[in-house]
This record gives structure tokens, C-alpha cells and sequence, in this order.
């Protein structure tokens, strides 16, 4: 069993130096990938918004630590929800991607109350991202992090419990394992849009130009 401190300072998988290259910009080479394993799930496996029968799939793999994951989440992912997702035309899940043990941390606290908590804990953490990934001393960010959590409901106990889950922990770094090493997720975030690969945080209009023609609008 990992402690607290152990879920901080340690990660099942060392992200090489291209995870931490300046985040590529939206509107990258596009890449395809084989959309039958990208639909597979991961150990824990994906939370979907959107019907089944959609006609754009749309998966993000992101870090909760990555501020240009949170703009996107901030600025684009509500426009993309209301007119997409809740209308039935996209399908969309987040997949765990953390660039740091703090983004891991972070990730089992989003899935420790099951799948109806995973994306008003995700969100949450986005939101407040300044208030616990970029904290400076004397507080840390796990305090940051309980302190924030607690708006979600979480006591001391549960807290710690969560972060203390191996297995939440070990599947967290199998998604992460497998975006890098089959996909070639190298930067967040990246998305891949009908099985097509696109990285950096795209804004509205720049997700409408590649959704809207598979819709046929």
C-alpha cells in the first residue's frame, strides 16, 4: 500500500523528457490511430458523456496539474458540452494522462467516489487548479488539495483512504502507460477525434472545423 506521501513522490511510470517539452500548439499535424484499441478501456474503464450512438468520439487524454489542460476545461469544454455533447451529436471521455505524482494524486481522489463523482471532482480540480497545483509554501499541495476536496465532501478519512488505493493508483498509470507507449501521447492535452490524433488546447472554432463536417453541418 502506497501512503499519502508515497502517492506524491512517486509514480508508476517516469515521463521522459518529451512529456515535458512545451505543449504542442492546436492545429498540430493530425494522426491517426487504430480507433478499435483507442476505444478499449482502461483498467478502471471510461466514463462517457454523450450517446453510444454519436457520431463523433472524442478522448482526452489529460494532466489535472497541466494549465493548459484546465484552460481548455474553463474555456472550451462548456461550449463543447452544451452544443454537442448534451444535444446527442459527440460522445466524450477524459483519460487519466498526469505529468506528475501530484496530477496522479489528483486523479484518484477524481475516481474514488465511482463514476457519477468523477467528473464534478475532475472539474472541481480544474477550476481551483491555481488554488492547489501551483501553491507555494508553507502549505503544500496535498493540504491544498484536502482543504479543496472538502467541497466535494470528503472528510480527512476518506482523504487519506483514497490516496491510499494501490489499485486506483496502478490503473491510473496503466492508461498513462498505454497513451504513451500505443498512441503517442507526448503532450497535454491531445485528443483524438474519430481516431484521429490532435494536440494542444483547441479552442471552440478549431474543434467545430473537424466536428462539423462529420456531422454533415
Amino acid at each position: 500500500m502506497i501512503t499519502r506521501r508515497d502517492a506524491l513522490k512517486t509514480t508508476g511510470l517516469a515521463l521522459g523528457a518529451a512529456v515535458l517539452m512545451p505543449r504542442l500548439i492546436a492545429g498540430a499535424l493530425a494522426q491517426s490511430a487504430d480507433t478499435a484499441a483507442l476505444l478499449q478501456p482502461g483498467p478502471l474503464g471510461d466514463v462517457w458523456l454523450g450517446p453510444a450512438d454519436a457520431k463523433v468520439t472524442i478522448i482526452e487524454y489529460a494532466s489535472l496539474t497541466c494549465s493548459h489542460c484546465a484552460h481548455f476545461h474553463k474555456d472550451t469544454y462548456p461550449l463543447l458540452k452544451e452544443r454537442y455533447i448534451d444535444t446527442g451529436k459527440v460522445r466524450f471521455t477524459l483519460r487519466e494522462f498526469p505529468l506528475d505524482p501530484l496530477s496522479t494524486a489528483a486523479f484518484m481522489l477524481s475516481r474514488c467516489d465511482g463514476n457519477e463523482k468523477y467528473y464534478p471532482i475532475s472539474d472541481l480540480l480544474f477550476d481551483q487548479q491555481q488554488n492547489w497545483a501551483f501553491v507555494r509554501k508553507p502549505q503544500s499541495p496535498v493540504d491544498a488539495l484536502e482543504q479543496i476536496l472538502r467541497q466535494a465532501g470528503f472528510s480527512k478519512e476518506k482523504f487519506e483512504t483514497c490516496l491510499k488505493d494501490q489499485k486506483t493508483y496502478g490503473a491510473i498509470n496503466a492508461v498513462k502507460t498505454r497513451g504513451l507507449e500505443t498512441f503517442k501521447v507526448e503532450s497535454t492535452p491531445t485528443f483524438f477525434i474519430n481516431g484521429t490524433k490532435y494536440s494542444g488546447a483547441l479552442s471552440i472554432e478549431e474543434l467545430e472545423k473537424i466536428i462539423k463536417p462529420i456531422l454533415g453541418a
